[in-house]
């Protein structure tokens, strides 16, 4: 897979979409972000210190209903990286990583449809390595996580390293560690407490809210980490 780093720019999802007309797997990673993008439309701190980078991927035969496998691979790369470093991560549904209950990364994730199958995906991670998130009570580095300095060049080099390798559906499931726990659920302006049952192969989060059992697929979970 070719790789492209580059010193800024506004977005690495962004910047990658100048070779969807070329077919081929690219991986673009800059040092900082102008105007990174996060879930929902909300920004994305991309200041020095981090790992910012997206991959274009084009798929041969990958059946629409298993499009959630590509942000579980991400999460999966995310979580097999910090463990590299002596780090203990976790995954907040759906694609969130944790360590320690902040916030080690976050994943944005675009796809091409043809039909009843996925022709591309760009896959936009963000992920702290030495950044100084002093001011964000939420956030966590490699480096805070592990008591030691990760660099962001090593960080970078895991990272590609791990998603450039295959992963199973178990392997994200393993990296789930609230099943069988009571969450707060929220959905627009509505919030209660539901068991999280289990992560459904196509990506939606089953849950019993005591009155009947139904799948999710948006909506935001909060619970407490490392129980």
């Amino acid at each position: 897979m070719r790789i492209e780093l580059l010193e800024s720019v506004d977005s690495t999802n962004n910047y990658i979409r100048r070779y969807l007309s070329a077919g081929d797997n690219v991986i673009v990673s800059a040092k900082t972000q102008t105007g990174g993008m996060g879930t929902k439309g909300r920004s994305f701190l991309s200041g020095e210190g981090g790992v910012y980078l997206s991959a274009l991927t084009f798929h041969s035969a990958l059946p629409a209903e298993h499009a959630f496998r590509v942000m579980a691979h991400a999460a999966v790369s995310v979580c097999r990286t910090a463990e590299a470093f002596g780090a203990n991560p976790e995954i907040k549904w759906a694609n969130d990583v944790f360590v320690c209950g902040k916030k080690l990364s976050g994943i944005l994730i675009e796809n091409g449809f043809s039909g009843k199958f996925v022709t591309w995906s760009i896959v936009g991670i963000g992920m702290n390595a030495e950044n100084d998130l002093s001011g964000l009570d939420t956030a966590i580095s490699l480096s805070t996580a592990t008591g030691r300095k990760v660099g962001v060049n090593e960080a970078r080099e895991k990272l590609i390293e791990n998603y450039c390798k295959p992963s199973a559906f178990e392997e994200y499931l393993s990296y789930i560690r609230f099943l069988g726990k009571e969450v707060r659920v929220t959905e627009g302006e509505r919030s209660y407490y539901a068991l999280a049952r289990k992560v459904l192969a196509d990506g939606r989060l089953e849950i019993d809210d005591g009155n009947s059992v139904r799948a999710l697929s948006a909506a935001e979970i909060s619970m407490k980490f490392g129980e």
